[in-house]
């Protein structure tokens, strides 16, 4: 009999934007409420993920109190949780207000896979950009344990998702990143947050994905900012020994919620 294949279980959650208030809105949206809905399906598929991946924006002001809400909240996971830094965060104010330490780690080994955390979060900038010692630790990582499947996480898209103004504030230089994966066949996944909605496509035989906001969605191929109607979400993500993924997108559309359509930025 062939031997049962055990699959590595990562959930995503991103882009929770959190604020000091309870009440906190993000373009009419209450972020507290919808990311407790969204973790609600989490608890719901009833499979104890080993790895819980927060990839950026948690926070909307940067507060110390919207990052001990999320930390109290991800005290659910009996897993590790990892978290870094987007356009929205504070990263001083989040280093410092989290108790766990081995939230930031860059690099976690599991089973047959590698996965390299990077910070492509630009003090005072929207857009993302990797600076020099960030590609040196992914050159490095990826010169070691050639043997492990590897995953690279970040919080801006490196691929333009054919939604213009996103387009115009992603991370400055893919080329530079690319320059060095394209090196190494066991990169199989990049996976990132901050466009707020789902992204899943092949990029020289790696996994690109990106995954909905748990608030406010913007909508797909849209010129100038544009709000969309879908439900808040997360992504799972099974990883194999064989270096296969096997992902998909949930959304919470079991809850009642109201965005505000008219906006142009947020």
């Amino acid at each position: 009999m062939a031997k049962k294949q055990r699959w590595l279980k990562i959930v995503q959650v991103t882009d929770s934007h959190l604020r000091r208030e309870v009440d906190g809105m993000l373009l009419g949206m209450n972020t507290r409420e919808s990311l407790d809905a969204v973790l609600e399906l989490v608890d719901a598929r009833k499979e104890r993920p080993d790895l819980v991946l927060a990839t950026g924006d948690l926070a909307q002001d940067g507060s110390a109190e919207a990052y001990h809400c999320f930390e109290k909240k991800m005290a659910r996971f009996e897993c590790p949780v990892v978290w870094f830094s987007g356009n929205h965060d504070d990263p001083d104010v989040m280093t410092s207000a989290i108790r766990n330490s081995q939230a930031f780690v860059k690099v976690k080994l599991l089973d047959d896979w590698k996965l390299i955390f990077l910070d492509s979060s630009v003090r005072n900038k929207v857009y993302g950009e990797l600076a020099e010692t960030e590609l040196q630790l992914l050159k490095q990582e990826l010169e070691k344990d050639q043997d492990k499947h590897v995953a690279i996480c970040f919080h801006h898209h490196p691929v333009n998702i054919d939604c213009r103004w996103l387009d115009t504030i992603g991370l400055k230089n893919a080329d530079e990143l690319f320059a060095i994966t394209d090196q190494y066949s066991h990169v199989k996944m990049i996976l990132w947050g901050h466009i707020h909605q789902e992204y899943d496509q092949v990029r020289n035989g790696v996994r690109m994905l990106a995954t909905p906001s748990t608030c406010v969605q913007f909508k797909p191929c849209s010129e100038d900012f544009a709000v969309d109607d879908l439900a808040p979400g997360y992504r799972w993500i099974k990883l194999a020994a064989d270096g296969s993924i096997e992902t998909a997108v949930e959304r919470a559309d079991h809850i009642d919620f109201v965005v505000d359509m008219s906006s142009k930025g947020y």
